[in-house]
């Protein structure tokens, strides 16, 4: 399985391992992007069928990245033969169409075209063009297709045509990551800054003019570019923060605001719903798709909607107790072994009698090469 550690797509790859792991499922963790952090390598460390294999190679949406793109496949390729894998997991696009010799699964966790049309309002320019190719060729050679919501299957087919073969898989998080507490009134959100499609933006725009405090959890700057127009208006950014630190404030939070104009399914609101946040939410179809009637909605072009969300929520502590109620229940629905039954159904279906269970956890396994570069 690759991963990455810049976003969401890490606590994805941590909550499916263990999903996964009483099915007897064993994983090779390939991380690009940027190493792991301390406490990355110990999420990993706790999780007995994970073995990581590390690289700073780069992403394909980073900036000049075919390079080391095409190392990784180099490396991935080596890395599946020597071990013997059942199967390829990839949590990126292009190198769907490598030849590994087994089943492979690509999973769609975002895209630049659809994110650019959903923030910047247009088509991305020619200079995304090789994307465009590679991301279609790795697509069409995937075995099946993979993403959280029908919304962001559909973004997929409308920009790089239809897959050998799809299927929605929500994504999931573990019921006891957050402990709902007494709730402070304060308004949570959470997230990369530096990503317009997050539009944090908009809520620093509109914090200043209302009686709670706004906090902002996430990276200010993106791994290789600029940092975020961010914190200059009413909201305090808070930084990035670990874990249990993210626990802690969900679990405190009374509202969790994710105005965003761009979001595949949003790990952030799942957890602020597990803690039992009220929630108001960017008027968009995946968000819809995810969340039904169990959240608030604003458009993410309309501050005004978004301040009067927020207002509401409060300014009535009998509906904010519901709305978090509801967003607590909803939240249950896409639990980490829901998932880990769904991929591993997947997955005996590719593979066969190769995916019976064998023994976890292979205690004083020799360590996985680094890739070069």
């Amino acid at each position: 399985m690759t991963a990455d550690t810049v976003g969401g797509v890490w606590t994805y790859s941590m909550e499916l391992a263990a999903a996964l792991a009483p099915h007897g499922v064993e994983l090779i963790v390939a991380v690009m992007g940027r190493e792991p952090d301390a406490g990355q390598r110990e999420q990993a460390r706790l999780l007995p069928n994970v073995r990581l294999a590390v690289s700073s190679l780069r992403l394909e949406w980073m900036p000049e990245p075919w390079r080391d793109v095409d190392a990784a496949g180099v490396w991935l390729l080596g890395l599946a033969e020597r071990e013997g894998v059942d199967l390829v997991h990839l949590n990126g696009y292009a190198l769907g169409a490598l030849d590994f010799g087994v089943p492979v699964v690509v999973v769609g966790h975002s895209c630049v075209l659809s994110w650019w049309r959903a923030v910047r309002g247009g088509d991305a320019p020619a200079s995304w063009d090789t994307y465009r190719t590679r991301i279609a060729a790795g697509l069409r050679g995937a075995h099946v297709v993979v993403t959280p919501t029908r919304a962001m299957l559909g973004c997929l087919r409308e920009h790089y045509g239809e897959p050998r073969a799809a299927r929605v898989i929500p994504n999931g998080r573990h019921v006891r990551y957050v402990t709902p507490a007494r709730k402070s009134p304060c308004i949570l959100a959470a997230g990369r800054l530096w990503d317009e499609a997050k539009n944090i933006a908009a809520l620093d725009r509109v914090a200043a003019g209302l009686p709670w405090p706004c906090l902002v959890a996430g990276e200010m700057r993106a791994p290789l570019g600029a940092g975020a127009a961010v914190g200059s208006g009413g909201v305090r950014p808070l930084g990035r923060l670990g874990p249990a630190e993210m626990a802690a404030r969900y679990s405190e939070a009374a509202v969790f605001a994710h105005p965003a104009r761009y979001e595949p399914f949003g790990l952030a609101p799942l957890e602020a719903g597990l803690a039992g946040c009220a929630l108001v939410l960017g008027d968009i179809p995946s968000l819809r798709e995810v969340w039904g009637d169990a959240a608030a909605y604003a458009d993410p072009d309309d501050d005004a909607a978004l301040r009067a969300a927020l207002l509401r929520l409060i300014g009535d502590p009998d509906q904010r107790k519901r709305a978090g109620a509801a967003a607590r229940r909803r939240a249950g629905e896409y639990s980490r072994r829901r998932m880990g039954e769904a991929y591993f159904g997947l997955y005996q279906e590719l593979i066969g009698d190769r995916a019976s269970p064998r023994p976890t956890g292979r205690a004083g396994a020799a360590p996985l090469a680094p890739a070069v570069g």
